[in-house]
């Protein structure tokens, strides 16, 4: 049997996180996108009793992650015997910086992601062993970083040097791949919206991200999100942080340049 599809535009409500972080959650698409007039997070496709759950820091079993992650910036690890916090000072301090990421990063000649930058702290400031890229550790300590830029623009810079490398993103966001011959482009933006079984297909926007997601009670990193996408297709996965996906996500997140940071996100 075909599955049924149905259309179902992304709803008119708004989000406000605590009472005091208002997130934007629809506004005009990047000037570099060809083939959509309006960006939506991904909160806009979700159920009420879902979008609900993220409105709230005390609902949110996202946050769970953060607290720990803070724990983590506390402490000292490695053979110098430092903390995140013993160079960084508060968690807060980081305020603005997700927003941007991934970036140029000129001292090491490559675009960088949040993941790489705290496994180069790890590696060279605390002498402490590198997390695993989308590991339990290193997802709530993104979600910590992302959690004190929540209702900031994301601004992602897509030219100068980055620019090659964005370049290689966009190619893999329209290469079908697998024996189902998808692109992220044909769900995510030839799609959006339909209905397929129970699912709500989104833009696949990755300013929430970290999300914790319902299906599998847990934070999940954006690498980890991409490598379930082209899974999905049936097509052989790149590794969390490869080239191909460091890529895909600088790409995908200039995508939803002008929506704010909203992570640690709620979705199905």
């Amino acid at each position: 049997m075909v599955p049924t599809l149905g259309v179902s535009d992304p709803d008119e409500d708004s989000l406000t996180i605590n009472g005091e972080i208002a997130i934007v959650t629809e506004t005009a698409a990047p000037a570099h996108l060809e083939n959509v007039d309006t960006i939506y997070s991904g909160w806009r496709f979700r159920s009420d009793e879902t979008q609900a759950v993220q409105m709230d820091d005390f609902d949110n079993p996202g946050m769970i992650g953060v607290e720990n992650a803070l724990v983590d910036w506390a402490s000292a690890d490695g053979t110098e015997g430092k903390s995140c916090a013993d160079c960084h000072g508060e968690a807060e301090e980081l305020a603005g910086v997700r927003a941007v990421y991934p970036k140029w990063n000129e001292e090491q000649g490559r675009v960088t992601t949040l993941e790489m930058e705290v496994n180069n702290c790890r590696e060279t400031r605390m002498g402490a062993e590198k997390w695993k890229y989308t590991g339990g550790d290193m997802t709530d300590m993104i979600a910590l970083i992302s959690s004190v830029s929540r209702g900031m623009p994301v601004n992602v810079a897509i030219n100068g040097p980055a620019q090659s490398t964005w370049e290689q993103g966009k190619d893999l966001y329209y290469t079908r791949t697998g024996q189902l011959e998808l692109s992220c482009a044909n769900c995510h933006e030839d799609s959006y919206g339909l209905m397929i079984r129970a699912d709500h297909l989104s833009q696949g926007q990755i300013n929430g991200f970290p999300t914790y997601r319902l299906k599998n009670t847990k934070l999940n990193s954006v690498h980890a999100r991409f490598k379930g996408c082209v899974r999905d297709t049936r097509a052989h996965t790149y590794k969390p942080g490869s080239p191909e996906f460091i890529a895909l996500e600088l790409y995908v997140a200039s995508r939803g340049n002008g929506l704010s940071v909203e992570g640690p996100s709620v979705r199905n």
